[in-house]
């Protein structure tokens, strides 16, 4: 199979409409082709093909910046002698002066099917500004490595924000240029958008989403494997808590624990409550030690989850109400555990809210697990709605 970049690469014709226009590329460090060649080296080698400024999204051009809200300065790249613009710096949507050098940009980022991921937001600021300068946006279409299911609740009004891009579940089971398509319809967009969509992709082929033949390249620093992609709609909650999301590990956003919680009685609550969340995954009772951030240096005892191996079932694994079970048992458990990071934690520079509401686009989910009379049945009637609506309201813009 090709992604987008490989049919930009290898097909003259599909670049035609770029001759004579100034090209801006927006990547990061898995923004590669088939042979693994970056692709700001990739298309600066055409003849035909006119780079005149980049883009790095959050965690940076580079992928350096370890963990979130770290910004990316700009710079001049010393190859290829052209401005990389940081859209995780003082700005994240383009400024005027950054709009300038460039007539089309062309998008080429591995996302993960998240709505938190900032990348999916990034794609969105540049359509905005785009369709304001009146510039080109298009998207080098990849796969979506945790493939086509729906999950989550959808954002409600007034938790838009950086991680945030609008109504959109938390596992939305859309590719970036699929996701470009419903932006410039849901925000009535004005804008020159297209997508070179990829060639033999089936996400619900081998792979579940990932075609097992390709590399996987980190996106961010923290995105070391498939596993981490198909896990991340449920792990990424765990950055609005004060349990370690395995941040300093070899395995982050797949593990979560802390010193102070007994994973294997964690383990078996969660089973207790709700065994039909827990189909088509692995729970298994780890001991990790961070060498950096939440409980840096403490043994901590936790819990990996494997979308992976030979129990895997892709279509049964619910990682946003794994997650969730994973809080409820906690809560059970350990009624007066501080498991929230409070108002004084700004994430992504949110004030007013607590994280967990803004990583999940309200406060349902929290007041489910504090409620000590909740059931499952109560978060699945308040999120079953929104999904069985996504998935409909997606169907126009599926490309594959």
């Amino acid at each position: 199979m090709k992604f987008g970049i490989d049919r930009l690469l290898a097909d003259p014709e599909l670049r035609k409409p770029l001759a004579g226009k100034r090209v801006a590329l927006c990547a990061h460090p898995a923004s590669v082709d088939r042979h693994l060649n970056h692709s700001l080296d990739a298309l600066s080698a055409l003849d035909d093909v006119k780079l005149t400024a980049a883009f790095g999204p959050q965690h940076g051009m580079k992928g350096d910046k370890q963990y979130n809200m770290i910004e990316s300065e700009d710079y001049i790249d010393p190859v290829h002698n052209i401005p990389v613009f940081s859209l995780y710096g003082e700005v994240r949507r383009p400024t005027d002066a950054m709009m300038e050098p460039w007539d089309a940009v062309l998008l080429d980022l591995q996302d993960v099917g998240c709505r938190i991921y900032t990348f999916l937001t990034t794609l969105l600021y540049l359509l905005e500004a785009a369709a304001t300068h009146g510039k080109s946006v298009w998207v080098l279409d990849r796969p979506n490595p945790a493939g086509r299911p729906v999950e989550g609740s959808k954002l409600q009004p007034g938790y838009e924000s950086f991680v945030g891009a609008g109504p959109i579940p938390m596992r939305h089971g859309m590719t970036l240029g699929e996701m470009g398509h419903w932006f410039v319809d849901h925000y009535k967009l004005d804008v020159d958008y297209r997508v070179i969509e990829m060639e033999g992709y089936e996400p619900d082929g081998a792979g579940f989403g990932w075609p097992p033949e390709r590399v996987w390249v980190n996106p961010s620093p923290n995105a070391p494997s498939v596993n981490m992609a198909r896990a991340y709609a449920g792990t990424v909650m765990l950055e609005g808590t004060h349990l370690s999301e395995g941040r300093g590990t070899t395995r982050p956003l797949e593990i979560f624990g802390a010193p102070d919680i007994n994973a294997r009685a964690v383990i078996d609550r969660m089973h207790a409550i709700a065994p039909h969340w827990l189909g088509g995954c692995t729970l298994r009772e780890i001991w990790f030690e961070p060498t950096f951030y939440k409980h840096e240096g403490a043994l901590c005892h936790g819990v990996h989850i494997h979308g992976e191996g030979p129990d895997y079932d892709h279509d049964a694994f619910q990682p946003w109400r794994v997650q969730a079970l994973a809080f409820k048992a906690i809560r059970d458990l350990f009624p007066e555990y501080d498991l929230w990071r409070g108002l004084d934690y700004k994430y992504e520079y949110t004030e007013g809210r607590l994280a967990i509401d803004m990583i999940n686009g309200g406060p349902f989910l929290r007041e489910w697990v504090d409620d000590e009379g909740s059931e499952p049945a109560d978060l699945d009637a308040h999120a079953g709605p929104d999904e069985a609506a996504w998935c409909e309201e997606r169907k126009p813009f599926l490309l594959y």
